[in-house]
């Protein structure tokens, strides 16, 4: 006796193998695939009858003429075959007993095929139930998935891969593909966009699918197909197995093509699946990819309009609306449906909040600078006329050296804001970072090896040169503190190429080919979230007072302003690798002259000064006339047209490049070069904006003096700028200026001319400020303050003030202090190198209960979770002598 078990397909249209380990191999193959119907041996007739069917001698059985044969080249003379049926009497399988002889089943035979198909039956169903129930589940977490990553996924190459790889899952297709609906000019070409369940290499010596009746219905609006068997569906004819495909395609059986219809009706594209085997999809796969395919249109829309914008972000007006009506649709679909955003959204959400910053920062470093050139300017006119006293010039090169720094600062503003007017030229990178060499070892110490590469045949670039030292300067700094004063710096540069993968990843690159200057440590290496937000301003984990949080923040800027990148890498424990991408240049590289400063002088010139704030136009009259020029001012551009017109003799239009009113700075500079074509003209700004700034460069010949400026830049400046005009062979330097006088207005007053020394009023700012009171107990302060310019300036007022003052740098050093002697009032900074201030306070009140405690500090409170001190005052900075003085009276009133 030989055992057989054969189960129904998905369809249940034919019989597969399931066992029969005592029949031979040859005959379990060709039986594996019978098809249900009459005629086909027992098992065929069995299945279809849902009968028993019993056989006893297959030799003169007419249901067994086509199999005959076979059973008798295996030794088989009899089969019983019974079908296996549900308890809903569907169709399980057959439950076979074959034989060697002829024979007919007793009744004892009966009762086991009875009872082993009763049995057969429950176990089949079983773990049909499990399956199906496993199925389902499996299903459902596809379905799931694949909902929520298309609800948020922005990426156009993320989106078509899911959803094809999602269909292979649903369906138990062997492989999938989705195809664009992009029909060439003859209509014979789709486009393959990505693949699922096959490696893409088999498809790369093939064309695209050309319009034939297995594609074209798909895209031509006759909704989904599904054949069983496409070598015989009679919808494509008789078809070969490969039948529309090219020779060693891989070979399609089942076949199941589903159209993206987006929400405008157009059908975008299609997802096809195929298997080897037949029967493979059912109606099921048909509705389970239908509702795929609707959510995948949504996705592709929202990825589509979001590949639109970032395409279209950098022209300007039009990509601005595009990309806010974008962020609406994204933020509310966002909110809605996920909680995380996607890389590219978060990356388009920094770049915007960058940008806003930086517009916010130009306009306050446009104020800052004016306050800065106000400050500078009178500090050294006021030089002067305390030369000789050695305190009084001590103060001054202090405040001086506290501009500079404002100076700073508000620099690293405008390079973040891409508003920093840039001077770029064609530089070989290689030799400007070999000329820094010895510069980098003095800033990084003797504790850190610097070790440099370069690649040979550098390409150039076209970049200004000082921003590139002041980036590499911010990256070997940046390095040199995570490694916290040892360790190895490496700094490479080479030639590089981004594509178009690396693009789609990174949103403000271009493609094309770069010159990369990278600089890499062995520091501690940064972990994901501050990775995320190292480029922005403002943003540091150094301790407070130690770092500004604009080194890359600059980098950052300087990059995108240049039409570069830049990128970071890190891991913990690792260190961190900077690359900044320049563009490579065409030309070769400039030469570069090395011009000696000559001495500074003045001239006898006459110097139209145009500029709306009243501090800084007095002090830059007020500087000019002290180098011995004739000097006119006016408020505002108008003003200054009305003496253009008048007549006057004029040699240098000096103006501010932001000014109020109808007439712009350049209109003026237009209207003046009008009337005398050989004026020379020098503008000034704290921020240059748009008027005089393109594509983040100078417009070419254009001379700008940045506030906030020296009395010695200037001089040279002024001077440079004339005399360039006296060099000039097509301007009569003797002649006076062409005038052409406005007959068509008068003017009520006539310009006004400064021909002497002045002294600039000092601005007003609220209620006057407090002067020092004599009377003041003159108890002893210790000031704690690590910024050294800041003790300086502080400890002189004190003095002023009648104190006597002891200083330290650190908590330690002052506590030190403290136990040396005694003190009335302790000042001190919150952010200290070595601990809080706060916490130095509830030290210092251990050791002198009595202590006065004033927190000068540029915060409006202290930070939360410190030490408790009772009656300490907070100083918020900057602070005035006056409010000096009341904070000291005020915590010397402490007492325990």
């Amino acid at each position: 006796m030989l055992v057989s078990l054969l189960l129904t397909d998905a369809n249940g249209e034919r019989l597969l193998h399931g066992a029969a380990p005592s029949l031979p191999a040859a005959y379990n193959d060709v039986i594996d695939g019978l098809e249900i119907a009459e005629g086909l041996g027992s098992c065929g007739a069995a299945a279809f009858r849902k009968q028993p069917v019993y056989v006893t001698d297959i030799s003169v059985d007419p249901g067994w003429v086509d199999f005959r044969d076979l059973a008798a080249e295996h030794g088989l003379a009899a089969c019983w075959s019974s079908p296996i049926l549900s308890a809903s009497q569907d169709l399980l399988g057959t439950f076979a007993l074959y034989y060697q002889s002829p024979r007919s089943p007793t009744e004892s035979d009966l009762e086991l095929i009875s009872l082993v198909t009763h049995t057969a039956a429950l176990a089949i169903e079983r773990k049909r139930v499990q399956d199906a129930l496993g199925d389902e589940k499996r299903l459902l977490e596809t379905l799931n998935r694949t909902g929520t990553l298309l609800a948020g996924e922005l990426d156009l190459q993320t989106v078509v891969q899911s959803v094809t790889d999602a269909g292979v899952d649903l369906t138990g297709a062997e492989f999938g593909a989705f195809f664009y609906n992009k029909v060439d000019e003859a209509g014979e070409t789709y486009q393959l966009y990505t693949l699922s369940g096959v490696d893409p290499a088999a498809f790369e010596k093939f064309p695209m699918p050309r319009n034939t009746e297995i594609f074209a219905p798909t895209f031509g609006g006759n909704g989904i197909v599904r054949a069983d068997d496409i070598r015989t569906d009679p919808r494509y004819g008789k078809n070969a197995p490969n039948k529309g495909m090219p020779d060693g395609h891989l070979p399609v059986a089942s076949y199941l093509a589903v159209p993206v219809i987006s929400n405008t009706g157009e059908v975008t594209g299609g997802l096809f699946f195929g298997h080897k085997d037949t029967g493979v999809f059912t109606e099921r796969h048909e509705q389970l990819m239908e509702g795929i395919a609707g959510q995948a249109a949504v996705a592709l829309d929202n990825a589509t309009l979001y590949r639109a914008a970032q395409h279209e972000i950098e022209h300007r007006k039009v990509a601005e609306e595009a990309l806010q009506q974008l962020n609406e649709n994204l933020e509310t679909r966002v909110t809605q449906v996920i909680k995380e955003r996607h890389k590219a959204e978060e990356a388009l959400r920094q770049a915007q909040k960058m940008e806003s910053i930086g517009q916010l920062t130009g306009g306050v470093a446009h104020d800052f600078n004016n306050l800065l050139q106000v400050i500078s300017g009178n500090l050294q006119l006021l030089g002067k006329a305390v030369a000789g006293e050695e305190r009084s010039e001590a103060h001054i090169r202090n405040a001086l050296a506290g501009v500079s720094r404002g100076s700073k600062l508000a620099s690293q503003l405008l390079a973040f804001g891409r508003r920093q007017p840039l001077e770029p030229k064609v530089i070989n990178i290689g030799r400007l970072v070999t000329g820094l060499d010895d510069m980098l070892r003095r800033t990084l110490g003797d504790e850190i090896e610097v070790q440099s590469r370069m690649a040979d045949d550098l390409w150039t670039v076209f970049a200004d040169p000082n921003q590139i030292e002041n980036a590499l300067l911010n990256m070997t700094i940046n390095a040199r503190d995570a490694m916290a004063g040892q360790g190895k710096l490496t700094v490479e540069i080479e030639n590089a190429a981004l594509d178009e993968v690396y693009a789609r990843s990174n949103p403000d690159v271009v493609p094309g080919q770069f010159v990369v200057l990278s600089v890499s440590d062995t520091g501690s290496g940064m972990p994901p979230e501050v990775m995320e937000r190292v480029f922005e301003p403002f943003f540091t984990t150094k301790p407070e007072g130690h770092g500004t949080g604009l080194g890359l923040s600059m980098v950052y800027g300087f990059a995108r302003q240049s039409n570069g990148h830049v990128k970071i890498y890190s891991e913990q424990g690792e260190g961190t690798t900077i690359k900044l991408y320049l563009p490579r240049a065409e030309d070769e590289e400039e030469s570069t002259e090395v011009h000696e400063l000559t001495p500074v002088t003045g001239g006898d010139e006459t110097i139209l000064v145009v500029e709306d704030d009243e501090g800084v136009r007095a002090t830059a009259v007020e500087m000019l006339t002290d180098l011995g020029y004739r000097v006119l001012k006016a408020p505002e551009a108008s003003s200054a047209l009305a003496i253009v017109e008048s007549g006057v003799a004029i040699d240098m239009l000096f103006t501010d490049v932001m000014m109020p009113g109808p007439l712009r700075s350049t209109e003026l500079v237009k209207k003046t070069q009008a009337l005398m074509p050989g004026i020379a003209v020098l503008y000034t700004s704290g921020y240059s904006q748009d008027a005089i700034v393109h594509g983040g460069r100078l417009d070419e010949g254009v001379n700008l003096l940045p506030k906030p400026y020296p009395q010695e830049a200037l001089a040279r400046k002024v001077r440079a700028v004339l005399d360039a005009r006296s060099a000039d062979p097509d301007i009569d330097a003797d002649a006076p200026p062409a005038l052409v006088t406005s007959t068509s207005r008068t003017l009520d007053d006539q310009p006004t001319v400064d021909t002497g020394p002045t002294v600039a009023a000092p601005i007003a700012h609220g209620s006057p400020e407090p002067q020092p009171d004599p009377t003041t107990d003159a108890g002893r302060i210790l000031l704690v303050e690590d910024d050294a310019l800041i003790r300086m300036g502080t400890a002189a007022m004190l003095e002023d003030l009648g104190h006597d003052v002891a200083e330290a740098g650190r908590a330690s050093d002052a506590l030190t202090t403290l136990q040396a002697s005694s003190y009335s009032v302790l000042v001190t900074d919150i952010g200290l190198p070595d601990a809080s201030g706060v916490e130095l306070a509830a030290q210092a009140r251990d050791l002198a209960p009595d202590l006065g405690v004033v927190f000068a500090t540029g915060r409006d409170a202290l930070p939360e979770g410190g030490p408790d001190v009772p009656g300490a005052v907070i100083l918020t900075k900057p602070y005035s002598t006056g409010a000096l003085r009341r904070a000291i009276e005020d915590a010397a009133k402490w007492r325990a």
